[in-house]
């Protein structure tokens, strides 16, 4: 299998031409990945118009990683509403700075936990199994020449974490199999909070964003942007009637 050379690969994907875009997504990467890693995300939502930035975060370096954030949040090229966006540590980061940054809101997938964080092994074959279910997304991440394996059995950049509950809209996606993060511990921190919206992945693994519910998962988010486009309250659009 031919090796992806990361330079070559955007970090960025637009909207459709001829259509206004309706928004920016900023993703901040967790542990291994690279801009690469979401192509097939930043392709998907784009095309329903939200431009997708990628933040590349080195766990070694937070601060470059905000600095970046910061850059594309005040950038007034990019519309709003601006949503961080993260997995893996990227979660937890965009989970910090969400109340620190001006966004409008943010999507937490796959949040990783010092306290609570397993330990997984360093050997590629188990990583992707804790990774992802998803056959595209593993040959992708293994045909990646820049994605750093065994980076999901690093240490965590963070002794300990403190999430406060933020006063803009948040979106939590978690896998019910996830093995890094148990899914009561990623849940927990906002329980009961009214601005926090909360969904659960059946049968799902780590890397939320890729894994083989990728579809429903991007639907989800999609959902939620358009209920952001209208209000922090999110409005309900499209309501269930009969149950």
């Amino acid at each position: 299998m031919t090796a992806i050379a990361v330079t070559d690969l955007p970090h960025t994907w637009d909207e459709p031409e001829g259509v206004a875009p309706r928004g920016t997504l900023i993703l901040l990467t967790g542990r291994g990945e690279t801009a690469a890693t979401y192509a097939r995300f930043g392709r998907r939502v784009s095309a329903d118009a939200y431009k997708v930035r990628i933040v590349e975060v080195d766990p070694g370096d937070l601060d470059a990683a905000r600095a970046a954030a910061e850059v594309l949040v005040a950038d007034e090229a990019l519309p709003a509403p601006k949503v961080l966006v993260g997995s893996d540590t990227g979660a937890t980061l965009a989970a910090l700075l969400v109340g620190e940054l001006p966004v409008d809101a943010a999507v937490i997938a796959g949040l990783a936990l010092p306290a609570t964080s397993a330990e997984v092994d360093a050997e590629w074959e188990d990583e992707l199994e804790v990774r992802s279910a998803c056959p595209t997304y593993r040959g992708t991440i293994s045909a990646d020449a820049g994605f750093a394996r065994g980076a999901l059995a690093d240490p965590l950049p963070w002794d300990e974490v403190e999430l406060s509950v933020p006063e803009m809209p948040l979106l939590l996606i978690h896998g019910r199999d996830d093995r890094v993060t148990p899914v009561g511990e990623a849940l927990k921190p906002w329980v009961g909070a009214e601005t926090v919206e909360q969904h659960v992945v059946e049968g799902g693994r780590h890397d939320i964003l890729n894994d083989v519910s990728h579809r429903s998962v991007a639907a989800t988010v999609i959902l939620f942007l358009e209920r952001l486009k209208l209000g922090a309250d999110l409005p309900v659009i499209v309501r269930q009637v009969g149950r």
